[in-house]
């Protein structure tokens, strides 16, 4: 019988929680019917979902593992990760059904697990993708986070009612009206497209759209949030090369069971990502 890197000793003798791999949170229908099943047949028929949109199936005992990997396998469902290694993907829904996301999420995502997954590191990574600056992937509180982002909206004069929805909804009071024209504060906008979403008469017209790169947060025992390793990034090939030079650089210089913002911390941020930039 072999034990998986994912199936996790509970406190229960000859207990094993299987920690399973999804991308993005994404599971088919079926998918679950077939883990309710399995959860049924080696588990207490309880199914856990974790903080990081994974599932595990917990009190498996040790001679049903095998057995449970292979039915979990037959039917395209993969485990999970643990230890010091690249951990499985999270993301919003992003532009696929949430009006505020302005990025394909589920296919970054999808292409982190496919480059990244399992990779071995000092410590543990996860990675996090968010559709948009709300943040509900929890790119900023990721060792590595994707967020989208877009650049200022264009208003368009001719089309807008002056019925000034976009200026009392933005977030951040970036809008004014000057002799009837509306006029946007670039010091404060944080391109979140709030003013274009709630606009009417769409006189605001979404611009070019780009990735922001967060790299060396976390949450834990001893919170950090990521810091910015570049933003504007207008295509997927710079944005994935940075993400290699940023794991690159963490699996040469950081210690063992370092996390990489911990890392960022000893050897100084701002020093590493103009290395890495």
């Amino acid at each position: 019988m072999g034990f998986d890197i994912c199936d996790i000793d509970q406190r229960q003798p000859n207990r094993f929680a299987l920690r399973l791999r999804a991308v993005g949170g994404q599971f088919t229908a079926a998918q679950m019917r077939i883990i309710a099943d399995i959860a049924e047949r080696y588990g207490k028929g309880e199914i856990h979902l974790t903080t990081r949109q994974g599932i595990e199936i917990h009190h498996v005992h040790h001679h049903d593992l095998d057995a449970a990997h292979a039915a979990l396998e037959k039917n395209g469902i993969l485990m999970g990760a643990r230890g010091p290694r690249v951990r499985i993907i999270i993301a919003c829904p992003g532009e696929a059904s949430c009006r505020f996301g302005a990025i394909d999420t589920r296919a970054i995502a999808a292409e982190l697990d496919r480059r990244y997954f399992r990779m071995e590191m000092p410590h543990k990574v996860k990675m996090g993708v968010t559709g948009c600056r709300h943040n509900c992937g929890k790119a900023r509180e990721a060792d590595i986070g994707v967020m989208g982002s877009l650049e200022p909206p264009e208003w368009i004069e001719e089309k807008c009612l002056h019925c000034n929805a976009c200026i009392e909804t933005c977030p951040v009071d970036a809008l004014s009206s000057v002799d009837d024209k509306h006029i946007r504060d670039l010091d404060k906008c944080i391109r979140c497209s709030t003013c274009a979403l709630n606009c009417p008469a769409e006189a605001w017209i979404e611009a070019k759209r780009h990735y922001k790169l967060f790299v060396g947060g976390t949450l834990g025992k001893q919170p950090r949030l990521a810091g910015v390793l570049k933003e504007n990034i207008e295509t997927t090939d710079e944005l994935f090369g940075l993400i290699d030079r940023a794991l690159a650089f963490y699996k040469e210089n950081g210690q063992t069971k370092e996390r990489m913002g911990t890392m960022l911390t000893r050897l100084g941020e701002e020093q590493v990502f103009e290395k890495l930039t």
